[in-house]
C-alpha cells in the first residue's frame, strides 16, 4: 500500500486516539466517580443518603434534559468546537464544586457534571468516531468504549486515595484543573470533524468507486423516532443505565452488606474494569456483522444474571464473579448503541438522534439510585431491589427480539449498513 492511501486511515485511528481519551476524561460526570465522594459528603454536609441520592436524580434529569438540545449543535457546528465548549464548562463546574457548603449548591453542581460529562462529553467522543468509520465502525468504537472504561473506572480508587489525604474539596478541584489540562488541547489540536475536513475518506479509502456514501439515506430525528427499534434501543441502554447505576451508587453499601470491607468492596471496580473492556473490544468486533437483535438479547441477559449474582454475592470467589458479571455486562450494552445507531439510522442526523437516546440513558440513571435506596429503607437489604430489577432487562430483550428494524423509508435508498441490519434479522 502506498504512503498516500495509508495516510487517511492512519488519521482516523488517531482519531479513535483523541476520542478514548476525552471518553476517559467524562470520569468526574460518572458515577462510579462520584460514588467516591457519596460518604464524605455525607459526613461532612450532614445530609441523609436519601437527600444526596435525591439531589443525585434532580441533577442527573436536568442535565439529561439538555442532551437533545446538545445533539443537535454538534451536528450543526462539529464535534471540535461543542468538545471545547463542554471542556471548559465542565472544568468550571468541578471546580465551582469544590466550594460546595450545602445540598443546593451540590444539586446544581450535580446538573452540571452530568451534563457535560456523563452526558455531552461522552456523546461527542463516539459520535466523531462513528463519521470516521463504516465498514470497522464496531472496531473503532470497541477501542474508544474500552480505553474510555478503562480511565473511568480507574477513577474511584484515585479519588479514593486523595480523598482520603486531602479531603473531596481538593479532589474536585483537581479533577476540574485535569480536565481543562487534558481536553482542552485534544479539542484544538487533535479531533476533527469529518475525514473530509482532511480531504480523507471514510475508512482511508481513497478511490471515489469505491464505499456507497452517495446513496446513503439518513433518517431525519423525527423519522427515528418514529421506528419502533429506536424505542427497543432506547429502552435497552436506559435498563443497563438505571440499574448499573444503582449498583454502583450503592456499591461500598452492598458490598458490605454481603460481608466484603470497604475496601474490598471498591477494590471491585477493578475486575468490573477488566472484564468491561474485554467484553467492549469482543463487542466491537462481532457488532459489524452480528445480528442487532441477538446483540442487544445477549446484552440484556447478562445484565439480568448479574443483577441476580449481586444477591449471593460472599467475601471471595462469588464477588469476583459478580464484577466480572456487572462490568461486561454494562459495558457491552454501551458499545452496541454506539455502534447501531449510526448503522440503523445513519450519519446525517447522528448527533441529534444519539443526543435523545444519551437523554434517556442519563436520565434513566437518576431514578436507580433512589429506587434502590428506598428499596433498601423498606426491607432492610438490597436484595428485593435486585430481584426486581433483573425483570426489567428480560422484559426489553424479548422486545429486542420481536421487533422489527427499521426498514426504507418510501422515496429514500438505504445504505450499504442498513441493508447489512436488516439482512441480520
Amino acid at each position: 500500500m502506498t504512503s498516500s492511501a495509508a495516510t487517511p486511515q492512519f488519521h482516523g485511528w488517531r482519531i479513535v486516539g483523541y476520542a478514548s481519551i476525552t471518553l476517559a476524561m467524562t470520569a468526574p460526570g460518572q458515577t462510579v466517580a462520584v460514588s467516591a465522594f457519596i460518604d464524605p459528603l455525607i459526613a461532612d454536609l450532614h445530609i441523609s443518603r436519601s437527600a444526596i441520592s435525591t439531589a443525585y436524580l434532580i441533577g442527573t434529569l436536568t442535565g439529561a434534559a439538555a442532551l437533545p438540545a446538545i445533539g443537535r449543535l454538534v451536528d450543526r457546528y462539529g464535534v471540535r468546537r461543542c468538545v471545547l465548549v463542554i471542556a471548559v464548562a465542565f472544568g468550571a463546574v468541578l471546580v465551582a464544586l469544590s466550594t460546595v457548603s450545602g445540598i443546593i449548591g451540590l444539586t446544581a453542581g450535580f446538573v452540571g457534571i452530568r451534563m457535560a460529562g456523563q452526558g455531552a462529553l461522552g456523546l461527542a467522543a463516539t459520535t466523531v468516531t462513528a463519521h470516521w468509520f463504516r465498514r470497522r465502525r464496531g472496531l473503532a468504537l470497541g477501542v474508544v468504549s474500552a480505553v474510555g472504561a478503562a480511565g473511568i473506572s480507574l477513577a474511584p480508587l484515585l479519588l479514593e486515595r486523595l480523598i482520603a489525604h486531602h479531603g473531596w474539596r481538593t479532589a474536585w478541584l483537581v479533577e476540574g484543573l485535569a480536565v481543562w489540562a487534558v481536553v482542552i488541547p485534544v479539542a484544538l489540536l487533535g479531533i476533527r470533524n469529518r475525514p473530509e475536513d482532511l480531504g480523507q475518506r471514510v475508512d482511508g479509502d481513497n478511490h471515489a468507486d469505491r464505499g456507497d456514501s452517495s446513496v446513503l439515506a439518513d433518517l431525519s430525528h423525527h423519522q427515528a423516532l418514529r421506528t419502533p427499534y429506536f424505542w427497543v434501543l432506547a429502552a435497552s441502554v436506559a435498563t443497563s443505565g438505571m440499574l448499573s447505576t444503582a449498583v454502583a451508587f450503592h456499591q461500598i453499601s452492598l458490598l458490605s452488606e454481603r460481608g466484603l470491607s470497604a475496601a474490598a468492596a471498591a477494590a471491585n471496580f477493578l475486575p468490573q474494569t477488566v472484564a468491561g473492556i474485554a467484553t467492549t473490544l469482543l463487542v466491537g468486533a462481532l457488532i459489524d456483522r452480528a445480528s442487532p437483535r441477538l446483540m442487544l438479547l445477549t446484552a440484556m441477559l447478562a445484565l439480568a444474571l448479574a443483577l441476580l449474582a449481586a444477591t449471593r454475592v460472599a467475601p471471595g470467589w462469588s464477588a469476583l464473579s459478580f464484577g466480572i458479571a456487572i462490568g461486561a455486562a454494562s459495558s457491552a450494552i454501551r458499545t452496541v448503541e454506539a455502534a447501531l445507531t449510526p448503522r440503523l439510522f445513519g450519519l446525517g442526523h447522528l448527533g441529534t438522534i444519539r443526543g435523545t437516546v444519551s437523554a434517556i440513558n442519563v436520565g434513566s440513571t437518576a431514578f436507580g439510585p433512589v429506587l434502590f435506596a428506598l428499596g433498601h429503607d423498606l426491607t432492610g437489604s438490597y436484595t428485593s431491589a435486585l430481584l426486581a430489577g433483573a425483570l426489567l432487562p428480560l422484559a426489553v430483550g424479548v422486545a429486542a427480539s420481536l421487533t422489527p428494524l427499521p426498514r426504507m423509508w418510501p422515496g429514500r435508498a438505504v445504505d450499504a449498513d442498513r441493508q447489512r441490519a436488516t439482512a441480520g434479522t
